[in-house]
């Protein structure tokens, strides 16, 4: 059965073809196409539907969209209104919003269809949104348009078992989370409608594809023809790493089916992929790395069980531990839900609710938490995976912590630097990093605390301002330090003052202070400048 058991199923290719292959678009039509969509972007959307109607969009709930948008009858309303909100339009309003590439090409491409007489409505048959990838620096780096299946929201009804996922909460967090360090070759695990690929597209040469939906690849393929990114693509249908064993990648970024379904619960091609438990997440840590060139990077998000009596990075570290290639590993626990709420959760994101069919939400709810208890889950955690095959040697990088707290600017950014200093400071000993000059980055703060009646304070916290947002707590010494590492004074000398000043052996304050700057670097609080 290969590496990932019954991962390697082909599921929606026996279906019709319309239902296996939903939209496609000739090369020679797509010009067409974008110059007609070119006004509609996010922030025009955002511009026509206002605050509290963009707001109650990212909750799903269309009706305030609805309203603001049929006040307007520009093409972006019509756009918005069409393919966003599932809403009929005018054949008439239709055809000039899509100019030449006309209501006739949309069918004919598997956008529209025909919701009356000739010359009548026009609804759209899948979703099509305008998106954007932000560059490390906050700007705006791509515009485009992304085909998938309408969700729940839009038809009201329970999603299609070969449901194919648009841009939602899971891929955003990916996009943000992934290194855009400039590579050669990118794999994308299980890409959907294509979107992690299209990120990817903006700094690799090469995007190889993967997907057991033959549905998911069409809309992926038409999202390429679309957009004509700049990176070759290769789409190929198979489980996980099947279609690429033997191959090597610079980098791997997957939005893995790593939801738990038990028996009798709703189960999704999107979201379910097959394996008991969390199983798929544990097979992707164990077998990533024998398709990891050396140096290469994978990027994956996943659930994992916690259960009774251990904490929750026993498990990823077991995972770890049994992996095939040994990997520096990074993993960020950003969720953490119990057993109940995380039913509810992928019940409701199914389309499952009590409002709907309250016999069958009991019994899938009942399933869900039986199949948990039966195993002894408590709790399911939700976070961002990093893994990397080392260029020479053995692993040096086994963090898994616990993150639940805004993140400011791209996680990938503070990732990739995150990396660097990392490697820096692991090829060094204390003595060379004593002998370095370091400044203090420019988001870093400090912040004292104590009683107003005393004159020393009691508490003395070193703060980010981007990227994780940490803080740390510091002696005098520690505080100190910090605020004198401005680029003059190698750490060194700054400790043989502080020693003298506070009255400590030269040797035990070298010793700490060598310990704590590699923590300080690595977490981006100091930045060497000279060697």
């Amino acid at each position: 059965m290969g590496r990932l058991g019954r991962l390697a199923r082909v599921s929606s290719s026996t279906g019709p073809a319309d239902r296996a292959h939903p939209v496609s678009l000739a090369p020679e039509a797509a010009g067409a196409l974008r110059k007609a969509l070119a006004p509609w972007t996010v922030d025009a959307v955002e511009e026509l539907l206002g605050e509290r109607a963009t707001r109650a969009l990212a909750r799903e709930q269309t009706v305030p969209a609805l309203l603001e948008a049929r006040r307007s009858p520009s093409t972006v309303s019509t756009l918005t209104r069409l393919f966003m909100l599932g809403d009929a339009v005018q054949h008439a309003d239709a055809a000039d919003a899509l100019g030449a590439f006309g209501v006739d090409g949309a069918t004919a491409a598997g956008l529209v269809e025909s919701a009356g007489a000739s010359g009548g409505e026009v609804r759209a048959r899948v979703d099509l949104r305008p998106t954007a990838a932000v560059g490390a620096d906050g700007a705006t780096a791509a515009h485009w348009w992304v085909a998938s299946d309408r969700g729940e929201a839009v038809t009201g009804s329970r999603l299609a078992d070969d449901h194919v996922l648009g841009i939602g909460g899971a891929s955003t967090t990916l996009a943000g989370a992934t290194m855009r360090t400039p590579t050669g070759r990118v794999l994308d695990l299980g890409t959907g409608c294509g979107i992690q690929a299209l990120h990817a597209s903006t700094h690799a040469q090469h995007v190889t594809a993967t997907d057991i939906s033959r549905r998911a690849l069409s809309f992926a393929a038409f999202n390429r023809a679309l957009n004509a990114p700049p990176a070759e693509w290769d789409l190929r249908l198979g489980s996980m790493l099947e279609p690429v064993v033997g191959e090597e990648f610079d980098l791997v970024v997957s939005n893995p089916p790593f939801v738990i379904t038990p028996p009798g619960a709703p189960s999704f091609e999107y979201r379910d992929g097959g394996l008991g438990g969390d199983g798929i997440v544990a097979s992707l840590v164990r077998t990533v790395g024998t398709v990891l060139a050396p140096g290469g990077v994978a990027q994956h998000l996943g659930n994992w069980e916690v259960r009774r009596g251990e904490a929750w990075s026993d498990r990823l570290g077991a995972w770890l531990g049994s992996s095939e290639v040994p990997l520096d590993a990074w993993v960020i626990q950003r969720d953490l839900l119990d057993a109940a709420e995380y039913a509810e959760t992928w019940l409701r994101d199914a389309g499952v609710t009590p409002e709907r069919d309250r016999e069958g939400f009991r019994a899938a709810y009942e399933a869900y938490l039986a199949d948990f208890d039966a195993r002894g889950v408590e709790a399911i955690g939700f976070g961002v995976v990093t893994l990397r095959r080392p260029t020479l040697g053995p692993p040096t990088l086994r963090r898994l912590e616990e993150h639940e707290g805004p993140i400011v600017g791209p996680l990938g950014a503070t990732l990739a630097d995150a990396l660097v200093a990392h490697d820096w400071v692991a090829s060094r000993d204390d003595q060379e990093l004593l002998a370095t000059t370091f400044m203090v980055a420019d988001d870093v703060t400090k912040e004292t605390y104590g009683r107003a009646t005393e004159h020393e304070p009691e508490h003395i916290l070193i703060r980010q301002g981007r990227g994780l947002q940490r803080s740390v707590r510091a002696d005098t010494a520690l505080a100190g330090f910090v605020s004198t590492c401005d680029g003059e004074l190698a750490a060194g000398q700054i400790s043989g003052a502080l020693a003298a000043l506070l009255d400590v052996s030269t040797a035990d304050m070298a010793t700490g202070l060598a310990r704590a700057i590699r923590g300080l670097v690595e977490d981006g609080f100091l930045v060497p400048v000279q060697s």
